[in-house]
């Protein structure tokens, strides 16, 4: 066995998978073998749970009997709200708080004590925990603003149940297209962090909850989670300095500041779903009558590609856009969970059909030979 130290696991192929093609030379994304290109605009969110999940896109009457189940688990146990409202009352971080609720659902739901590696069970329990997220994110968010959580809808979709959770009104159409398209790019993208640290879970035969769990608290950092909130952060900036948008970056990279949104560990080009969100964005610019979000980040990028050779990745695009549809900027990381759970999911389902504990080796770079002292001598 080699005892080259691969920092960071770059390059290091720990597993196969059915779920997700990246190539990241030709900047190529595709789920079960389907571009997203493809399907991205055309199938919903629900859709690509099923595919993920079952390896097969439904038919109507599967999708819509898988809509109606995840509907039908969207409502929370009263001491959940409770535990949501503590924690808003403490003003507590999102993804901190997210974290600590959906640890707290394993101790309400009606499988908790099945086998770890049924998979029925597991889909159930992903069923409940996929429907249940969006519930929790939207509650926290209007408790902290002082304002009732808004009861969940088994008549709207996925993304339209969210949308109007968090804002008490039904959203538009473009709204609705928007995010779902939005989640539908998000659900899974291989063996990144968050799915890596729910698959080492899994692989101890620990229960969905707690893989689920374990990468929520992954994504959490910012260096995997939260790009978008920094993009977002950055425009608002440009905003504010009264400078030119391109001014301004060439102030920024000269003084060595790092451009949020660029670059990526897997692609070398453009990443294929900053393209679709682009398209979203502008579109969202033009029809609340306000493009500078969407302008400022075009130009950003032209500047970019120009002097250092990046392209934007998800995140990028996906600032302006969550922003133009009024969502608080602290959201978009668990909005991110709301969306990758679904990746994470199937990974996991996948990880309990052929499980190894995962258990990588650390090479020994400390002392030796060194010798004990009683504390009575030291």
């Amino acid at each position: 066995m080699s005892d080259e130290v691969k920092r960071g696991l770059e390059g290091v192929v720990v597993s196969e998978s059915r779920l997700s093609y990246i190539d990241g030379d030709a900047g190529e994304l595709g789920y079960r073998g389907y571009a997203i290109e493809d399907f991205a605009r055309r199938a919903s969110y629900e859709e690509v749970l099923s595919l993920l999940w079952n390896g097969e896109w439904p038919t109507r009457s599967e999708h819509d009997a898988f809509v109606a189940r995840l509907a039908d688990q969207r409502d929370l146990d009263p001491d959940v709200y409770d535990l949501i409202a503590n924690l808003a009352e403490r003003d507590v971080d999102p993804m901190a708080m997210l974290r600590t609720v959906l640890s707290s659902l394993s101790a309400y739901d009606e499988d908790a004590g099945a086998a770890p590696d049924d998979r029925e069970t597991n889909l159930a329990k992903g069923c409940r925990i996929t429907a249940k997220l969006p519930t929790i994110l939207a509650a926290f968010a209007r408790l902290r603003d002082g304002d009732d959580p808004v009861d969940p809808r088994a008549d709207l979709g996925h993304a339209a149940n969210f949308l109007y959770m968090l804002n008490d009104e039904e959203p538009d159409d473009v709204a609705v297209e928007t995010f779902d398209t939005a989640l539908v790019l998000h659900a899974d993208h291989g063996l990144n962090a968050s799915t890596f640290s729910a698959l080492v879970t899994t692989s101890t035969m620990s229960d969905l909850h707690s893989g689920v769990t374990s990468a929520v608290g992954t994504l959490a950092g910012p260096l995997h989670g939260g790009a978008n909130q920094n993009v977002m952060r950055m425009l608002q900036e440009i905003d504010d300095s009264g400078k030119a948008p391109r001014e301004w970056i060439e102030d920024a990279v000269d003084a060595g500041e790092r451009v949020p949104g660029f670059g990526h560990r897997v692609y070398n080009v453009r990443d294929p779903r900053a393209a679709i969100l682009e398209t979203y964005s502008e579109q969202l610019g033009e029809t609340v009558g306000d493009p500078r979000w969407y302008d400022y980040s075009v130009t950003i990028e032209e500047y970019m590609a120009e002097t250092k050779g990046l392209a934007p990745n998800v995140d990028f695009y996906s600032a302006s856009m969550y922003y133009q549809m009024g969502i608080p900027v602290d959201l978009y990381t668990p909005i991110f969970a709301l969306s990758r759970v679904g990746g994470w999911i199937a990974h996991m389902l996948e990880q309990y059909e052929d499980s190894r504990l995962i258990r990588p080796r650390a090479h020994y770079v400390g002392d030796r030979d060194r010798e004990f002292v009683p504390i009575e001598e030291r």
